[in-house]
């Protein structure tokens, strides 16, 4: 199985969706906090290279699911350097697959629109879309540089998909569930590479708005949502 280390293991992304990997790859845990279900953590602060570089050491993928949003010293060193970290390990072990992720950066300046797949990203001036844009870039590069297939998901919500159908409410937009998400880092892990080495991908699983799309996702990963979510909102017959 490919050894693969999670970084931000205890956050708000992987205890969603690596319960679903565990059984086809190996998976190494590493936060900085204890892990929500009690799962051994090993404990690696993605801001200290040297813990990084360690914990990257015999692995063939690195998934980087830290984030800190709001904080105006540790946004930065987590989202930015820390994807600097994870690159420069990469580079010095040799691994040569990164799954990275981030907010989408396009709904400020495409809300209007339609259609909108692989459009150029706009951070504004928002701190946080700041530091998650340069983090962007320094995957490219570090990608570019060293042979490293990057593979980015971006995205403006994520969570649970309807159990039941929902009322008085629409879908979100730009949104994706846990299991389209643990499907496409499936799609990211086993794909031999990608154009440029460096990808960017729109993922969503609520498509029935027409506003965002996931064609370049299809396109090179094979990334399908695996149930019709909208659905859930459809008015009833009765």
């Amino acid at each position: 199985m490919k050894k693969v280390l999670v970084l931000g293991a205890s956050g708000n992304i992987a205890p969603n969706i690596t319960p679903g990997l565990e059984k086809d790859y190996d998976l190494y845990l590493t936060d900085v906090v204890p892990h929500p279900s009690g799962k051994p953590i090993g404990t690696v602060d993605v801001t200290r290279y040297d813990e990084v570089l360690n914990a990257s050491r015999g692995m063939d993928a690195i998934m980087n699911f830290t984030v800190i949003r709001n904080h105006p010293i540790q946004s930065f060193d987590v989202n930015t350097k820390g994807a600097y970290h994870v690159m420069k390990a990469a580079a010095e072990h040799g691994i040569k697959k990164v799954i990275h992720t981030g907010p989408q950066l396009v709904r400020s300046g495409y809300d209007h629109d339609f259609d909108v797949d692989d459009v150029p990203r706009m951070p504004g001036t928002g701190y946080y879309g700041i530091t998650k844009y340069l983090s962007m870039e320094i995957c490219k590069i570090y990608s570019q540089a060293y042979d490293i297939q990057t593979i980015c998901f971006v995205f403006n919500g994520l969570g649970p998909k309807p159990t039941k159908p929902m009322e008085k409410r629409d879908f979100p937009p730009f949104t994706v569930v846990w299991e389209d998400l643990e499907h496409a880092c499936r799609l990211a892990l086993e794909i031999e590479s990608v154009p440029d080495n460096f990808q960017d991908f729109n993922l969503l699983s609520y498509l029935a708005h027409g506003k965002y799309q996931v064609e370049k996702a299809r396109r090179i990963l094979g990334f399908e949502p695996l149930e019709r979510v909208e659905n859930y909102f459809k008015r009833s017959n009765d």
